[in-house]
């Protein structure tokens, strides 16, 4: 019995022996990607309009689906790369570049009044535009996207910087097929004109500090403000005394030919949307602490909802603190961790 043991060990270590003597076993080499990044200029029809984009499609294997994310602008004049007239961040260029990175399809677009689309349709009436011509010009991009050979019909995401955010929001609660998940970057988070009255009153606040104004003129100010906001809500002429200049330039402007598409997208409720997003549905919200425009603390109800990424020293336009220009590094980890979950 003791000889059979002593023959059984002697076995097992020489199987162990010859193992350890074996060669490791070599790793396949990656493939190259048999496909180079390309960036496609395409077009689609809304409304009576042609909407122009840019779909980026990174370096992959023939025959291979992605993953896909659709990149919404912020506010104003913003176009399909993130920039204005006076402003050029190149926000969404950027962000499209990290997520080829990624391995992620991206399509960005010149939503209405920007770019090669402009007005469109809408150039002989702009008083009639509304948010959601914006948010149906949005859904047809994301239909667009969706359906490419290239994708991967399960997982494709809604990104929006901004005002951008909101858009997403409103795309994700009825697309088809159902979004992955959600990106809210610097988000319009509470109703637009509550934000803006918010800005308003920061800005009057530094200014008192400044010693640009007096606490009686902000005081009468800041009620000239509520005044025009509750104007706007019931669809009355504003009047816009008491503010000042600028302030008062701002609120005609308003109340000018934008009007329709204000009252429109005030009347959104960021937090109330999110809730009706389809149930599984991945979200990211991210804010910064250096963004006067989108404080963090003004995202707490909708981060109530969605949950919340705090960027450290980012401001609104999702810079790197150290190296003006390019996109913060926090940012673009929160949209890594967002993308792999």
């Amino acid at each position: 019995m003791k000889a059979g043991l002593r023959l059984a060990l002697s076995a097992a270590v020489l199987t162990g022996l010859v193992a350890a003597a074996a060669p490791p076993a070599r790793a396949a080499a990656p493939t190259a990607p048999t496909v180079p990044a390309t960036d496609h200029e395409v077009s689609f029809v809304v409304d009576g309009t042609t909407t122009y984009g840019t779909l980026h499609v990174p370096a992959h294997h023939r025959g291979r689906t992605m993953k896909a994310a659709l990149l919404l602008p912020g506010s104003g004049p913003t176009d399909r790369n993130g920039d204005q007239a006076a402003l050029a961040p190149h926000t969404l260029t950027q962000l499209a570049a990290a997520l080829s990175r990624e391995g992620v399809v991206s399509l960005r677009f010149d939503k209405y009044g920007t770019g090669r689309t402009g007005l469109g349709a809408y150039a002989r009436k702009p008083e009639t535009i509304d948010y959601d011509a914006f948010v149906r010009q949005a859904d047809a991009a994301y239909r667009l996207l969706a359906g490419r050979p290239e994708i991967d019909r399960r997982a494709v995401h809604l990104i929006g910087h901004s005002e951008g955010a909101l858009t997403a929001l409103r795309v994700a609660v009825t697309a088809r097929p159902r979004a992955d998940g959600v990106g809210l970057l610097q988000p319009l988070a509470r109703r637009f004109l509550d934000v803006l009255a918010q800005q308003l009153r920061d800005q009057l606040a530094a200014a008192v500090d400044a010693g640009q104004l007096d606490r009686p003129r902000q005081r009468a100010a800041e009620r000239a403000v509520d005044r025009a906001v509750a104007d706007l809500r019931a669809h009355r002429p504003i009047g816009t005394e008491g503010m000042p200049p600028a302030v008062a330039e701002l609120f005609r402007g308003l109340a000018g030919p934008s009007r329709r598409y204000v009252e429109t997208i005030d009347a959104v409720e960021p937090a109330s949307l999110a809730r009706r997003l389809p149930p599984g549905t991945r979200t990211l919200l991210t804010c910064g602490t250096a963004d006067p425009q989108v404080p963090c603390d003004a995202t707490t109800e909708l981060a109530a909802v969605v949950g919340r990424v705090v960027l450290p020293g980012v401001g609104h336009l999702m810079t790197d603190p150290a190296a003006p220009g390019t996109l913060a590094p926090s940012l673009l980890d929160a949209v890594h961790r967002f993308l792999r979950d």
